[in-house]
């Protein structure tokens, strides 16, 4: 006699189709310990029939959970949860802006195995061009094509991480006696960045939008010739206020830049939450450093990094590389090309985006402060408050075990 399935049937309240809504609705109770290793799933037949949808539309769900690792089918048996998590003593770590757990052992197994079919072997054997590997450049530009960036991966520059793509930014925007300005505040790595690198560094007003065009035009004018300028911002996302700018908003200042003729540094590592803006350098890729990255969008552990060179800066760029190679990881940018190639990236990024937006909804029903400023598909919630406020909040937090 079959075991009963421990599950309550049903569909996650999504705009989606009946398969996605089922595959996140059984994702979050396996994630969330709700099920546990070994845990039977309703036959096909019984959950289509309590969830009044088709019998293919259950096939096609438990497929694609089977697929991301997160259950395995029996011949004769059934379909079983596939993890194992142990859920005590957890340590709550919120001092990174990190993206959702969303690959399993089973995935990253079944992704080394693709990869073990077609693995070249010169990509280890020897020395990657400054740049990276030409093949690899021209995998991470139909990455950016997804986000609306085309690039010719000939001016493509691939390192390590976006942490490394943002300073060999800054030090071929900014040069020795350059200007940076930012937003008011602004991603702390990058000041870190600038302040290690001795750069000059003047903040700029930001509202809902992010940066404001019109304070952005008077620093720019008012500032001396001397010297190289370049304005670093997220348009996508902004870490830490979680601000996204409006078309008119990208375009407004791409013009401001071009006619100031200051460089534009553009930090894109959360574009991919939102491709249906267009990214900056899509509007003025002329004057447009756009950085990436796959640690926010796919997982903290694929350290890949990207720049996207206006074409007058590449030899400058391939310059700063002789001493200091940055070029990833061979194995991590084979990942990505196999994950390309088999469509598991959508499939990734669209329960990054589900788990974020119930994180963000978690946040908004547990803090439920006026002040809150959310977006749905962020890693985090900004909470303006004053300096000492936000100590005693801090320290209130890591009385609870709260980081």
């Amino acid at each position: 006699m079959l075991l009963q399935s421990p599950w309550t049937p049903r569909l996650a309240n999504i705009e989606a189709n009946a398969a996605e809504r089922l595959v996140l609705a059984l994702a979050d109770d396996i994630t969330e310990g709700r099920l546990t290793g070994g845990d039977r799933l309703p036959a096909h037949r019984d959950l289509a029939r309590k969830l009044g949808i088709g019998l293919g539309t259950v096939t096609k769900a438990y497929a694609a959970l089977e697929r991301r690792g997160l259950t395995r089918s029996v011949k004769g048996r059934g379909t079983f949860v596939a993890i194992h998590q142990s859920h005590n003593d957890r340590q709550i770590d919120l001092s990174s802006n990190a993206p959702p757990a969303a690959l399993t052992a089973r995935i990253l197994a079944r992704t080394l195995t693709g990869i073990s079919r077609k693995i070249d072997a010169d990509h280890f054997n020897l020395y990657a061009p400054p740049a990276g590997h030409m093949e690899h450049r021209r995998v991470l530009a139909r990455w950016l094509e997804t986000q609306g960036l085309m690039v010719d991966p000939s001016h493509l520059v691939l390192t390590g991480s976006a942490r490394q793509a943002l300073s060999l930014a800054f030090d071929l925007a900014c040069g020795r006696q350059g200007l940076l300005l930012t937003e008011r505040i602004t991603y702390p790595g990058a000041i870190a960045l600038a302040r290690r690198k001795g750069y000059r560094m003047q903040g700029i007003e930001i509202d809902a939008q992010g940066m404001v065009p019109a304070a952005l035009a008077d620093a720019l004018g008012g500032t001396a010739s001397t010297g190289s300028k370049a304005v670093y911002l997220t348009p996508t996302l902004h870490n830490p206020t979680t601000a996204t700018m409006g078309v008119e908003r990208r375009q407004a200042i791409a013009d401001i830049c071009r006619r100031a003729g200051a460089w534009l540094i553009e930090d894109g590592v959360y574009a991919a939450s939102d491709p249906t803006l267009a990214p900056l350098a899509a509007e003025a890729p002329e004057i447009s450093l756009h950085v990436n990255g796959l640690s926010k969008s796919l997982g903290p552990g694929l350290q890949v990094g990207m720049l996207a060179l206006p074409a007058g800066l590449y030899e400058a760029a391939e310059d700063l590389l002789q001493d200091v190679p940055m070029a990833p990881s061979a194995l991590s940018c084979m990942v990505v090309e196999e994950w390309l190639t088999t469509g598991i990236i959508s499939s990734i990024q669209r329960d990054l985006r589900h788990e974020a937006r119930r994180r963000c909804s978690l946040a908004v029903s547990l803090l439920g402060m006026s002040e809150l400023v959310s977006q749905p598909d962020a890693y985090n919630v900004w909470l303006p408050m004053q300096h000492d406020d936000a100590d005693c909040f801090a320290s209130a937090a890591a009385a609870t075990g709260i980081n």
